[in-house]
């Protein structure tokens, strides 16, 4: 049931281990979620350009997490502090570039999300 969208700089493309990351992330949000691993589904998007800041140069990765809704806060906060932590964990730094890690834990609501297997 997690919809995770991973959207990276193409600064980032040696840099970040992103399949692996998508992996781990999975794994370990599974129990925190209640959530099978199998249910999970990350779509990994790279940003061909993108402007930070005051246009120096630099590069990002902006990951959203949406959830069924009814998940207490303090559970997204953890979700959140997890992923940005397994974002880090597999990036390698890249010599004059800054990196920004961003992360928005959201709401699927529950009543409208629907799902099918085929």
């Amino acid at each position: 049931m997690p919809q995770i969208t991973v959207e990276y700089s193409a600064d980032l493309d040696e840099a970040f281990d992103r399949r692996t990351f998508a992996l781990a992330l999975h794994q370990t949000l599974s129990p925190l979620t209640s959530s099978d691993v199998a249910a999970f589904k990350t779509r990994l998007r790279q940003i061909e350009e993108s402007v930070i800041g005051d246009g120096s140069p630099a590069a990002m990765i902006h990951i959203r997490i949406g959830l069924l809704s009814g998940r207490p806060v303090e559970l997204k906060q953890e979700v959140g502090r997890v992923s940005i932590g397994l974002a880090r964990e597999h990036l390698k730094p890249v010599e004059g570039l800054p990196v920004q890690v961003t992360l928005e834990v959201y709401d699927l609501d529950r009543e409208q999300y629907q799902k099918i297997v085929l």
